[in-house]
């Protein structure tokens, strides 16, 4: 018998051909894992994806929102001084004009103007803020002088020197008055 025939080396050689055999399986269970981790790598990065995507879509439909709902505000600005000058017009007119047949109609006129106007403000989500008679709200009013009272707490609107207004959930421009402060 030659040597490679010994009886002695057959275990050895099926122990050779169990590490051959199980060193494949072996690599093909780490390449059949590395997938797996791979797949679910995979599915992590489409699921924060597809989270992100929709958190875009969310923000992108709110600046739309937004941008139509508030679209319109410094056009509203700018007519809120045609406004005012309106009221400023009407309440200069004196009593015995009003009640002269000749200047009935242009007041008729004037007031129908100013109604109109609040109507489309009121159609647009702008409203006058309410300021007499109120506390002080920084985020509404703007205090422009303070007047002794005693009646009035401190504070206190006395006087609106110019109307202050919002747009929907937003301020417009903030009321002018003046505050109630303690006597000297």
């Amino acid at each position: 018998m030659s040597e490679e025939t010994k009886p002695q080396d057959a275990p050895a050689a099926a122990e050779d051909m169990t590490e051959a055999q199980a060193e494949p399986g072996d690599s093909l269970d780490a390449a059949l894992e590395a997938l797996r981790n791979d797949l679910e790598t995979a599915r992590q990065d489409v699921l924060y994806a597809k989270a992100e995507t929709q958190n875009v879509r969310r923000r992108l439909e709110k600046d739309i929102a937004d941008a139509r709902a508030y679209a319109a505000t410094a056009f509203a600005r700018d007519i809120l001084s045609v406004a005012d000058n309106l009221s400023r017009a009407l309440e200069a007119i004196p009593a015995e004009l009003r009640a002269d047949d000749k200047m009935k109609n242009l007041v008729a006129g004037l007031e129908a103007t100013g109604r109109e106007i609040e109507k489309v403000f009121a159609s647009h989500g702008i409203t006058r803020i309410a300021a007499l008679g109120l506390p002080l709200d920084p985020n509404q009013h703007q205090a422009m002088i303070e007047m002794p009272s005693a009646e009035a707490e401190p504070g206190t609107v006395l006087q609106e020197l110019q109307a202050g207004y919002m747009i929907k959930d937003r301020l417009l421009r903030p009321a002018m008055v003046a505050v109630a402060r303690k006597p000297d």
